[in-house]
């Protein structure tokens, strides 16, 4: 495996796309994701599948009809 793997700050925790590689090495969904959770000293990984292509095309759905309401709602911030 070549590359460093980059941690995404979100609010749960922190976010890691495994490469196809480690999936395949750790027997889980090429596409799958790790959530990384601090706790007292200790560090828990979560492992999500990938998404299916239902909810794919349902996210993509909501976001063109409400691209607009986003847009704003980024501009003015959290």
């Amino acid at each position: 495996m070549s590359g460093v793997l980059t941690p995404e700050k979100k609010t749960q925790g922190w976010v890691i796309k495994l490469p196809d590689e480690m999936a395949q090495s750790m027997r889980i969904a090429i596409g799958s994701i790790a959530v990384l959770h601090t706790k007292e000293g200790t560090l828990d990984i979560e492992i999500l599948p990938p998404p299916s292509a239902e909810l794919e095309v349902s996210v993509q759905r909501i976001y063109e009809k409400y691209k607009d309401a986003f847009a704003e709602m980024k501009k003015l911030g959290d």
